[in-house]
């Protein structure tokens, strides 16, 4: 598809006029002088761009009359949070009106038990974390400008934070979004539930930096805060043997809550600033952070400390009180700070690497900035191999200076993607990096992404500018693959069961030639959903492990493996995908299609949240890579969202890249027999309001289904019984299980027997398996649909 967009159809001179009109609308709302406008100008980035005009909306109603003003005006418009971005993407390069969102910035809806809250995009994020955690929950994304950044501007940009190693960035806990689009209609994605039976808007949106439409709203999800958290700092006399702990600890089978590195530059400029104690004489630091119920934080804690030792770490101090955990975390946070001491400005990068490779890419940036006589110093998430090199800006009028930081700059982006990493991993693309899209991607994905744009923005007046190329050309769909021979010899109406990405090209490209229409085939576990076409596609030949890294916590596996096959390649090794199925056959390709998803949704995410990466073949035949097999990637839009649960209507997804966690030490559940439904149903929903480890909570009617005989042998006959799974530390389990058996007992609920035959995903996939009509299955672990 070709597409051409422009940032506005009125030149910024004419528009004053257009201006003037918008007051009559907002009396009260509108900035236009010329110095409130040099307010607008940045963000906490180093690209400018003044705007005609500032917009204070006071509610949704406000953002729709904004928009369809714009649209008929021709008017390009930048959503803004709080202006502290880190790529220019709330920069007004273009001129025209910025929607600043400072006074929409409320708590709509909360629901402790659901754990799930609805806000405005104006709410600060540290704010939200507050106010839930009076309820004992916990909103995990935590950007370290978090205590001014907004939720809006979070959502824009993706943010993560120290914290997403374990518990994963903005879009893991995004459940739906209201979003005004670029001709001022107002639309819904999602809600307060999960999984809706739609393509997943809400998922591409979030990260898409304000140019596919304006969020006046978003649904969020909760997790229960953790009751307890530890933390430690380590010194290492190498950044290698840094990188190396960290390696050996995930290798351990150990899911910190947050893994933060510091290099000796840094840590001696913090110091000078902070004096928060750091080890100024060693090369390196790690903050390593656990977190759970309390039984289990010393267990996790001296496991580590042997790991430390055995990687030749001195200086290790474990904070015994909240103030020492406090003055830890403090000399990190004081990094930017401590920085702008030093000089007026910094060039600060964000991109990602494998997490195994932070140590060979440390040592290439600090050669570049070396030879370009640049001084850097180093803090980031070592966790989610997030590479945050601070280069000083002595003179920012330097046009010297600038070129050669510049130089350095785009010598960083080559070196994390030639190693499968992003350009950006939190800060989004912007203006900044705009010019190093296509290192990671091709013309055809950089088109697709396009497509996508005009559709939800044909007149390009949604932050114009930002993200793509200035100069972004159309190419002929897949001019790598020139052979066609494969379909010269095959009839029509007939199923093609291809060995490559070439050839399933060729297949899609013939398919449009002839104008025959495709369904897809995996594991045949459900065609039966699906209608008749021309050709059948089978992913039957696509069924080979790609690449697999344990130390970096994925697996890429071509569409038609099978999720028991691929998990008997894993487990061996400690690790697995934390997918369930019903039936052998099922396969990757298929889940994903289906967005399949399992009663361990609730400890482990969904399918949306355990995909990093797919390669796909559109229909017109377009072969396109969407992601990178690493956890913080906000280059571009995530178009692998889009396929996820779209039956394939997008296209033919043909290789995945999923997360790979280290298998549960332990796992435990607790079999109730109920006597009603209702009663039952109200049981399960107070326990979820606390579970922290649980990954399973099924309702099952006792009914002929063969696992049932052996619940009565168990617990005895019973209309109804609920299994209650939780699985992780052997501590947090069995602290979680007791925790039940006390809310049983104030439930006049009693009798409970320890139950590990069987987990609730197991019993869930054996009842799937064999569905009776007079059975009832709930999953209680997930909030119901709205």
């Amino acid at each position: 598809m070709q597409t051409k967009i422009k940032p506005g159809s009125i030149e910024p001179s004419s528009r004053s006029s257009e201006l003037q009109g918008l007051r009559s609308l907002f009396p009260g709302q509108l900035l236009t002088h010329p110095v409130d406008m040099l307010t607008y100008e940045m963000d906490a980035a180093i690209d400018r761009g003044v705007p005609e005009g500032v917009l204070f909306p006071e509610s949704a109603e406000d953002v729709v009359k904004a928009v369809r003003w714009a649209a008929r005006a021709g008017v390009p418009l930048v959503a803004r949070g709080a202006g502290t971005g880190l790529s220019g993407g709330a920069v007004a390069e273009h001129g025209g009106l910025i929607i600043e969102f400072s006074r929409l910035n409320h708590i709509q809806e909360f629901d402790p038990k659901g754990r799930a809250v609805c806000i405005e995009p104006g709410l600060v994020n540290l704010k939200l974390d507050e106010f839930v955690k009076k309820a004992g929950l916990y909103f995990p994304p935590d950007p370290a400008s978090g205590r001014a950044a907004t939720l809006g501007g979070n959502l824009a940009e993706n943010a993560g934070g120290p914290h997403c190693f374990k518990y994963g960035v903005m879009t893991n806990y995004v459940t739906g979004l209201q979003v005004v689009l670029a001709d001022g209609r107002i639309v819904r994605f999602g809600g307060a539930a999960y999984d809706y039976p739609e393509y997943d808007f809400s998922g591409v949106l979030t990260g898409s930096e304000g140019t596919l439409g304006i969020i006046v709203q978003a649904w969020l999800r909760l997790l229960r805060n953790p009751p307890g958290v530890k933390t430690l700092m380590a010194a290492f006399e190498s950044v290698e043997d840094a990188g190396q702990a960290v390696s050996a600890i995930i290798a351990n089978g150990l899911v910190p809550a947050t893994m933060e590195f510091m290099d000796r530059k840094m840590m001696r400029i913090i110091e000078d600033y902070a004096h928060a104690g750091l080890p100024v004489e060693a090369e390196a630091a790690l903050i390593i952070e656990v977190d759970g119920y309390p039984d289990s934080l010393q267990p996790q804690m001296a496991e580590i400390l042997g790991i430390l030792q055995e990687q030749d770490a001195f200086g290790i101090r474990v904070a015994q009180t909240a103030e020492e955990r406090d003055r830890i975390w403090y000399g990190r946070k004081s990094a930017a700070g401590a920085m702008a001491r030093l000089s007026p400005a910094y060039y600060l990068l964000d991109g990602t690497v494998p997490r195994s490779l932070l140590a060979e890419a440390l040592t290439e940036v600090n050669r570049i900035c070396n030879d370009l006589e640049l001084r850097v110093a180093y803090v980031f998430h070592a966790g989610d191999g997030n590479l945050h090199p601070f280069i000083l800006i002595e003179n920012p009028n330097d046009p010297e200076l600038m070129q050669r930081i510049f130089q350095a700059g785009e010598r960083i982006m080559h070196i994390c993607v030639e190693r499968q990493g992003s350009i950006t991993g939190e800060h989004g693309v912007g203006i900044e990096k705009r010019r190093f899209m296509p290192l990671m991607y091709n013309q055809n994905e950089l088109n697709a992404m396009l497509d996508v744009k005009a559709v939800f923005d044909p007149a390009g007046l949604l932050n114009p500018g930002k993200i793509f190329p200035q100069a972004a050309v159309s190419a002929e769909p897949n001019a790598d693959f020139k052979s066609e021979t494969l379909l010269t010899r095959l009839p029509t109406n007939t199923e093609f069961i291809p060995a490559s990405n070439s050839e399933v090209v060729e297949i899609f490209r013939a398919a449009n030639r002839k104008g025959a229409t495709i369904r897809l085939r995996g594991g045949g576990t459900k065609s039966a959903w699906l209608p008749p076409a021309n050709w059948i596609v089978s992913s039957g030949r696509l069924n080979c492990i790609c690449a697999y890294a344990p130390q970096d916590l994925y697996v890429t596996t071509q569409a038609g493996m099978s999720l028991a096959e691929l998990q008997a390649e894993l487990i061996p090794n400690g690790m697995w995908v934390p997918l369930v199925s019903p039936w052998e056959k099922s396969t990757i390709g298929g889940m994903l299609s289906t967005n399949f998803n399992a009663p361990l949704r609730m400890r482990y995410g969904g399918l949306r949240d355990l995909v990093l990466a797919v390669t796909a073949v559109l229909p017109d035949g377009r072969l396109v890579k969407m992601g990178r097999p690493v956890v913080k990637n906000v280059a571009g839009y995530d178009l692998s969202k889009l396929f996820i649960g779209a039956h394939g209507t997008l296209g033919f997804v043909t290789e995945a890249t999923l997360k790979v966690v280290p298998l549960p030490r332990c796992r435990k559940s607790l079999l109730i027999p109920l006597d009603d439904l209702r009663g039952g149903i109200e049981i399960g929903q107070r326990l979820v309001a606390d579970c922290l480890v649980a990954s399973g909570l099924l309702l099952i009617s006792n009914s002929q289904y063969p696992q049932c005989q052996e619940l009565e042998t168990i617990a005895g006959i019973a209309p109804y019984y609920l299994l209650y799974t939780a699985e992780g530390l052997p501590e947090d389990v069995d602290t979680e299980l007791a925790q039940v058996r006390k809310h049983l007992q104030k439930f006049r609920q009693s009798a409970c027997v320890d139950f590990e035959s069987i987990s609730a995903s197991e019993l869930w996939t054996g009842w799937m398996r064999s569905v009776h009509e007079d059975s009832t299955v709930v999953r209680l672990g997930l909030p119901p649909k709205d």
